[in-house]
């Protein structure tokens, strides 16, 4: 039986680790085609044997730089002729409040998180245009509608996620392109695990994370990765819009 991807080019941003390299992962058993785009050529390299000798084209580079963004899509449209699935999880977090944060910190975060999301987009309603429609996931967080402390930047970048998936949603469903946000809890992620190293007390800020999800734990990769084969498939053919949370309750709560 064909799995839910066949015949699908997917990209993922940010995917070779945490969240991307699961949903890699997940893609390559459901029979996409993959590119994966990340800055840890090392990272790649392993990445690229996790598709279990599926079509796989890496890329290294910044998602936040214009040239390199154009010059990926041109080498995805050579190979493989475009592509249909977009999930943009490269991320970034400086874990700092706005009196501690540097410009040049809080472009970096902005760069990766909300540029690099916008021209990946972009490229990737380009390509679906010609190839009858497709589905855009970004990645967005549940801090950015519940708040938190010490990370300006990356709460102002992942609201602003999902507002660009909300916009780009309602101009895009003539043309068939779904836009969604996932909107996840604490994922036990390497982003994740270095954001606790840099507390205070790093014991603390992970029991109170967890305490703070009512299923009372942290999520792993895989349950997102779920929610991102949903979203990339057929089965979702209806959703556009939405900003689907997988956050262990941490929002309901």
């Amino acid at each position: 039986m064909p799995g839910r991807l066949a015949g699908k080019v997917a990209v993922i941003t940010g995917g070779a680790s945490g969240i991307g390299l699961a949903s890699l992962r997940l893609f390559a058993r459901e029979g996409a085609d993959l590119v994966i785009v990340d800055r840890d050529i090392a990272k790649l390299a392993d990445a690229d044997r996790d598709t279990a000798g599926g079509s796989c084209l890496l890329l290294e580079g910044d998602v936040g730089d214009e040239e390199t963004v154009e010059r990926h899509a041109a080498a995805i449209a050579e190979r493989f002729g475009g592509f249909d699935v977009l999930l943009a999880c490269a991320g970034w977090s400086s874990r700092k409040s706005v009196p501690d944060t540097t410009l040049s910190e809080w472009e970096g975060v902005l760069n990766t998180n909300l540029t690099g999301s916008f021209l990946w987009s972009r490229a990737a309603i380009r390509s679906m245009r010609g190839r009858g429609g497709g589905s855009v996931i970004l990645i967005a967080s549940q801090l950015a509608f519940a708040g938190g402390r010490r990370n300006a930047a990356y709460l102002a970048s992942k609201g602003a996620v999902a507002s660009l998936a909300r916009t780009m949603a309602v101009d895009h469903a003539p043309e068939g392109i779904r836009v969604n946000a996932i909107v996840p809890g604490a994922i036990r992620t390497p982003l994740l695990e270095s954001g606790f190293a840099r507390a205070d007390d790093p014991v603390a800020a992970r029991a109170w994370s967890v305490s703070r999800h009512p299923l009372g734990r942290l999520g792993e990769p895989e349950e997102v990765a779920q929610a991102a084969l949903f979203l990339a498939s057929g089965e979702s053919s209806f959703t556009t819009g939405s900003c689907l949370m997988v956050d262990g309750g941490w929002l309901a709560g």
